[in-house]
This record gives structure tokens, C-alpha cells and sequence, in this order.
């Protein structure tokens, strides 16, 4: 008993110890429109925060408290901060997307995110408002820790954001991806490629010097491959998970994901190097006369020497060969989770609706946002918050029990590879086909492939773990986590098109424990009346009876597969319509026919009486 004491003495201690270690770090954001010119050929407005953009980098330790004031001078949209990557542990109601943890905040609002961060690593913070962080809404948000396996193996830390950069607000691009006039949902393609939000610019380092560079892409749709010529690295963390050192040249990024790797510099002056960033053209289904895929940069050693442009390694992106993040192993030799208690199957589809506009499917649902935050109704919903049908038939809610195994199922019936990122988790990796390198777009030439579990290849003993994956082209993914952190979840792909035509769903995990956990600040509930927006009440705002969801948000109709009643009847005052015009035509044909058999048979020879026809006569008589 005197030895548990004592240890429990000094285990005190220890977190006392960490306790006065962490500090509360506070930022205010005032959200304004500015104007900016990244890349040199079109000034535009821009979201920016205290009058500036880019926006400010978030630098906090593990451990420490962080604060965020928002408040929302955009004047004309509404705005939100989601923190990727955070996993929110018991405040969900930080995580920040808008109708599924919080209200949207309009314009003259104000709210303020209050967490403890009990992470380290590479993240970055976004609006997750509709259409919004593409205006350049996005900053890079880095946790510090003194512990990391790596953290005596360099001198110093560089941050380097890939993102591809639109010349229209995105609204103007909204109206033209969700149209009439683009049946096949072909997404807007970006105007240029930035790194660090510029171009052509280089990044100085001293000679024999080993840095940690951080990789973040916060684009809203290309994915980008990246590699320094003439030098190699070492991948040390991927979306916050540190990872067993992996020796690589070359890595690729898709939207929403990050890496660390350690860069050991050459011991000499002479020369450059560039930075090459090659977007992935298989995105794009255009590509526009003057619009750079392939861009240098610079690891400048010597201002004064040659800044050369960097060589293509490949004709096509889809001929580059990157490290697979599948193969990495986790720090923490985090082994295989068991048998899962739940499966999720879902395939990805493009589809066109009633409105004649393409949609994006989950199996048969495009995600639809319900009237009152997801979140909200399972605080409001008493014992009915473990039923997923209050959440509404049109967001593709799924409810998980507390510490379950989950196994998500991702098939692809796209031609397209899709970024998809779980909020407040981390999943493992198990399966995934066809694996990066050249043979990830070889299911592109036949029918699409579907998971089979009686016919796949042996799961690892120690997954990849991370936030954000990509699924690839008509291929599919298998990723497991533990149901572990009770909140709403929103699952989606993070290209920002894909989400906001549908491509998403909601874990609503362990109901009855976030009824417990979570307690919403009163300047959130300012926020929903602010925008006039019910947060009690189930998907369709209905107090009264939780399962009755009418008045419910919900997708456009399906294009009928046959004929409707309207459709029958049209169909035969069609054929009616095509009958009597045939006839009419057949009349009219004979009577030319006849007329002109007649005028035959009457015409005089030149040595012949002239020949008068008299009306009403059956017979020609001679004058």
C-alpha cells in the first residue's frame, strides 16, 4: 500500500508538472475581404484574417489550450473554422463544420473554439461552410512536441503548402459546376498551382543542415507530387501519426493531407535545386492553353548562383511513381485492430437527378444537410438520439456504439480518385486496390472493382494510420478505427466540389455518451439565432415527434427509370400529334401527285388545239 502511494505521490506531481507546462493560446480573427495576387496574373478578393493574407500559421505545444475568437466581417457569407485533423475529444462541438457541430456563423457574428490539444504534428485549419475555404480561407496549424522520436535528429522546420489557386470566387464557379450546362459534373479548373501561396520563390537553407520540412496541400481539388531534385528524405509523420522512418524522393499529396520529412542539405554552395510540384492532370478534364501542371521552386543554397528549372520526370502525372503511404509503418507499432463489430459498404457514384445537375452518391444518397445541426438534435432528441432515422433520410447517418470496431468499406464505381477524410479520427489503413505507382489508374480500362472479402490480400500486422486517404479510381479502400470518441463525424471527400454536390455521410458515435460529454456555449446558441437557424428538434426541426421528418431537407428527385403517368400521357398525344402530321403529309403528297399526273396527261403538243380544263368538269373539252 506505501509503494501505490508513493507512486500515485509522484504521479501527481508529474501531471502537475505538465499542467503548469501548458499555456492557453489565444487568437483573434476578424474576418475580412481583402485583395491579393499569388501568382501574378489576376488580382481577386480573398478571405482574409486581420486584414492580411495569407492567413496566419497556428503554432501551439502539446498540451496547450488553444482559443480562437472568430468574428465574421465578411458581410456577405457565412463562415466557420474546422480544425483538420483535431480529433476534439469531448468538445465536438469545436470541430467546426457548419449544420453538423455548429450553426453557420453569418455576417456580423462572432464565435469563439476553445480545445485543449492533446496531439502534435502537421494539421491545418479551414472554413467549412459550404463553398468558402477555395477563397483562400485556410491556414496551417502546427503542434509542437519536444517528445517526437525525431525531435534531436534536426536543426530547424520549414513549412511548405501546396494548393491550387481559382481566379473567380467560388461562388461565380458554383453557379457553372452546378448547372444545366454541365450534365457531366465536370469541376472548375484551377487558374494555377501555388507553393507557399506564390510562385517561382525560393526557400534559403544553409549547407550540411538538417531541416524538418512540414507538407500540407490545402487545395480544394488537385492533388500535387512533390520532389527536390537530387536529394532524398526521410518520411517521418503523415497526418499527425508518426511513422518509422521511410527513405523516399518522391511523395504525393492529395487535398487535406500532410507530411513531415527530415532533409539533410548537401555540404556544399555551388549550386540550386528545384522544388518541383507536378499537379495531378487525371483530375482535370481539361486543360487550358497557358496553365502550368509542372512548377518549380527553389532550395536555394546560393542567392547569387543559377535558379534552373526543374525536370519532369514524366510526360504525365500518371507516369510518376511516389512513395505508398499504404506501406508506412506507425511509431507506435499500433497492431491490426480486431474483427470488426460493425461494417460500413458504400459506393462512390456520380449521378444526374431530376434537376438535370450531377450529384455525388454514397450509395443511393447525396448527402443533404438537415435543417438543424446533427449535433443539436442528438442533445435535444433524449432517447430517441440512437435512432438514425431522426437525423434524416437525405444525410446518410449511421449510428456507432461506444469502443465498437468499425470497418469502413469504400468502393469506387468513379473514373476518379476521390480524398477521404473522417473527422475526429484516425483510421487504419488495411486494403487498397490498386496501390499508388503506375498501375493506379489500370482499372480504368475495364469495369469497375469491388472489395471481395473471401478474395483479398493479407491485412498488415501494422497498418498505415492517418486521416485522409485517397480511394482510388474505380478501385476501393478497407480502413478500421475504433469508435472511441463519442460526437457527430462527418466523413466526406475533401475535394471541395465533390462535398458540396453530396459526397459525404455522418457517424452519429455512441448517442448517449455525447448527451453526457458535450455542452454547446452559449455564444454558438447567439450564433444559430443570429442566422435564424433551429437548433432543437431532429433533421426536419420538428420538436414535437423526432420521427416525423416532414419539411425534412432533401436531394432532388430521381430521373425516372420508366415512364411516369405524366410521361404515358404525353407519350401518346406525342403519337397522336406524329400520326395525324404523317397523314397530313401523305394528303398532300397525292394531291401534288395527282395534280401533276393530270397536267401531264393535258399538256398540248405544239401542232395540237389548245386544251382549256373548266372548273367542276371531270373531262378537258376542246374551245
Amino acid at each position: 500500500m506505501a509503494r501505490f502511494s508513493f507512486l500515485g505521490f509522484f504521479s501527481l506531481l508529474a501531471l502537475a508538472a505538465y499542467g503548469c507546462e501548458a499555456k492557453t493560446v489565444t487568437y483573434d480573427f476578424n474576418v475580412t475581404w481583402v485583395t491579393a495576387n499569388p501568382d501574378g496574373l489576376q488580382e481577386r478578393k480573398v478571405v482574409g484574417i486581420n486584414g492580411q493574407w495569407p492567413l496566419p500559421t497556428i503554432d501551439v505545444d502539446k498540451g496547450d489550450r488553444l482559443v480562437v475568437n472568430m468574428n465574421n466581417k465578411l458581410g456577405d457569407k457565412s463562415a466557420s473554422i474546422h480544425f483538420h485533423g483535431m480529433f476534439q475529444n469531448g468538445t465536438n462541438e469545436m470541430d467546426g463544420p457548419s449544420m453538423v457541430t455548429q450553426c453557420p456563423v453569418p455576417p456580423g457574428s462572432s464565435i469563439t473554439y476553445n480545445f485543449t490539444v492533446d496531439q502534435s504534428g502537421t494539421y491545418w485549419y479551414h472554413c467549412h461552410t459550404e463553398y468558402c475555404y477555395p477563397d483562400g480561407y485556410r491556414g496551417a496549424l502546427l503542434i509542437h512536441d519536444d517528445d517526437a522520436f525525431f525531435a534531436d535528429d534536426y536543426d530547424e522546420e520549414i513549412v511548405l503548402s501546396m494548393t491550387d489557386w481559382y481566379h473567380e470566387l467560388v461562388e461565380d464557379l458554383e453557379a457553372q459546376f452546378m448547372s444545366l450546362y454541365n450534365p457531366s459534373g465536370a469541376e472548375p479548373v484551377p487558374g494555377s498551382f501555388l507553393l507557399n501561396d506564390t510562385m517561382n520563390s525560393s526557400i534559403s537553407v544553409k549547407p550540411d543542415t538538417t531541416y524538418l520540412i512540414r507538407l500540407i496541400n490545402y487545395g480544394a481539388f488537385v492533388g500535387q507530387y512533390f520532389y527536390i531534385e537530387d536529394h532524398t528524405f526521410k518520411i517521418v509523420e503523415v497526418d499527425g501519426v508518426y511513422t518509422e522512418p521511410k527513405e523516399a524522393s518522391m511523395l504525393y499529396l492529395s487535398v487535406a493531407q500532410r507530411y513531415a520529412i527530415l532533409l539533410t542539405t548537401k555540404n556544399s554552395t555551388e549550386k540550386n535545386y528545384p522544388i518541383v510540384t507536378v499537379a495531378d492532370s487525371s483530375l482535370l478534364d481539361t486543360i487550358p492553353d497557358g496553365l502550368k501542371l509542372n512548377n518549380t521552386n527553389w532550395l536555394e543554397y546560393n542567392k547569387t548562383a543559377s535558379h534552373p528549372q526543374g525536370i519532369v520526370k514524366a510526360a504525365d502525372s500518371t507516369g510518376l511513381n511516389p512513395s505508398d503511404d499504404f506501406d508506412l509503418v506507425p511509431y507506435d507499432k499500433q497492431e491490426l485492430l480486431p474483427e470488426p463489430d460493425m461494417e460500413i459498404d458504400v459506393t462512390v457514384y456520380m449521378k444526374n437527378l431530376m434537376t438535370g445537375f450531377n450529384y455525388a452518391f454514397l450509395n443511393n444518397i447525396s448527402y443533404t444537410a438537415p435543417k438543424v445541426p446533427a449535433l443539436y438534435t442528438v442533445l435535444s432528441a433524449g432517447d430517441a438520439a440512437g435512432n438514425a432515422s431522426i437525423y434524416g433520410d437525405f444525410t446518410h447517418s449511421v449510428v456507432l456504439k461506444h469502443n465498437d470496431v468499425v470497418q469502413l468499406v469504400l468502393n469506387n464505381a468513379d473514373s476518379g480518385s476521390h480524398p477521404f477524410h473522417l473527422h475526429g479520427h484516425q483510421f487504419q489503413v488495411i486494403d487498397r486496390q490498386p496501390p499508388y505507382g503506375p498501375t493506379f489508374y489500370d482499372y480504368l480500362n475495364g469495369d469497375p472493382i469491388p472489395y471481395d472479402p473471401k478474395n483479398h490480400s493479407s491485412f498488415p500486422k501494422y497498418p498505415s494510420r492517418r486521416d485522409t486517404i485517397v480511394l482510388p479510381p474505380q478501385g476501393y479502400l478497407v480502413i478500421r478505427f475504433v469508435a472511441d470518441n463519442p460526437g457527430v463525424w462527418i466523413f466526406h471527400c475533401h475535394i471541395d466540389w465533390h462535398l458540396s454536390s453530396g459526397l459525404a455521410m455522418l457517424m452519429i458515435e455512441a448517442p448517449e455518451k455525447i448527451q453526457e460529454r458535450v455542452s454547446i456555449p452559449d455564444d454558438h446558441y447567439e450564433v444559430c439565432k443570429a442566422a435564424s437557424v433551429p437548433y432543437k428538434g431532429n433533421a426536419a426541426a420538428n420538436t414535437e415527434d423526432f420521427f416525423d421528418l416532414c419539411g425534412q431537407n432533401e436531394q432532388p428527385a430521381w430521373i425516372p427509370a420508366g415512364f411516369t403517368k405524366r410521361g404515358i400521357i404525353a407519350l401518346v398525344f406525342s403519337v397522336i400529334s406524329a400520326v395525324i402530321g404523317i397523314v397530313s403529309i401523305v394528303i398532300y403528297g397525292l394531291a401534288d401527285i395527282k395534280n401533276k399526273n393530270l397536267t401531264d396527261f393535258a399538256a398540248p403538243s405544239s401542232d395540237q388545239d389548245e386544251v382549256v380544263v373548266e372548273e367542276n368538269s371531270a373531262r378537258p373539252t376542246k374551245e
